[in-house]
Parts: structure tokens; C-alpha cells; sequence
């Protein structure tokens, strides 16, 4: 039997990614490798949209099978309103696993370090 060791992701794979940009404009692009992709926008490479908007923070993003099907979520999202791509982004995150933070063994579980709870009311 085959430990299981997350989700497989293939060479042929592609992710659809949204980034909130500074100035609150939202920016949907495509990525075999989303983390890779986003340094490259935090850092002014990725594209002139974002350069001129840093910092970008990321929204959320979606796997696809292959880069033909990222292609065309990447161009059915950016022909929403931005309502609707902050529905879709706010269905994304409530069906997304919530992650903990790492725990110091020392402390008894208490988190290994400082983090400040996030308010409900400003989201």
C-alpha cells in the first residue's frame, strides 16, 4: 500500500492564481508553480501590471489538469466583475483546509511564535 504523501502534481499541471495588488486592484494569472510565480511578481518580474502595484499578496488559486484548461479559467476569471471574483475568491477560501500554525513543544502547544489574531470585521 502507498503512503499517502499529499496531492499529485504532474509536469502537465497548471495553477490559476488571484493576487490582491496595493492599490486594491485584483490581478488573475497562471503558474505551473504557484510560490515561484509570486516571488516573481513581489520581486517586479512577473509582469508591468503588478510592478507598478506592489506589494501583491495571494488570494487564492486552483489547480488544473493541464495548461490548455488553466488557459481558459485564467480567461472565464478575468472576465468576471470584481464582485464576482471576490465571491469566488471568499468560496475558495471556506472550502480551503484552515492551517495552524506550528507549534513549540517547549511552550505545551502554544504557538511557536507571536501571532496576532486576525479581526472578523475588517475582511
Amino acid at each position: 500500500m502507498r503512503a499517502f504523501r499529499g496531492p499529485r502534481v504532474t509536469s502537465r499541471m497548471a495553477f490559476v492564481y488571484i493576487l490582491r495588488c496595493a492599490d486594491g486592484s485584483l490581478y488573475t494569472g497562471i503558474a505551473k508553480d504557484v510560490a515561484a510565480r509570486v516571488s516573481a511578481h513581489l520581486a517586479g518580474r512577473a509582469s508591468r501590471y503588478t510592478r507598478a502595484r506592489l506589494p501583491v499578496r495571494l488570494l487564492c488559486s486552483w489547480s488544473l489538469a493541464t495548461w490548455s484548461a488553466a488557459l481558459r479559467e485564467e480567461y472565464r476569471i478575468k472576465h468576471l466583475t470584481r464582485a464576482e471574483k471576490l465571491a469566488l475568491v471568499r468560496a475558495a477560501r471556506r472550502r480551503a483546509p484552515r492551517l495552524r500554525p506550528p507549534t513549540d513543544r517547549a511552550t505545551h502547544g502554544e504557538p511557536a511564535s507571536p501571532v496576532r489574531a486576525k479581526s472578523r470585521r475588517g475582511a
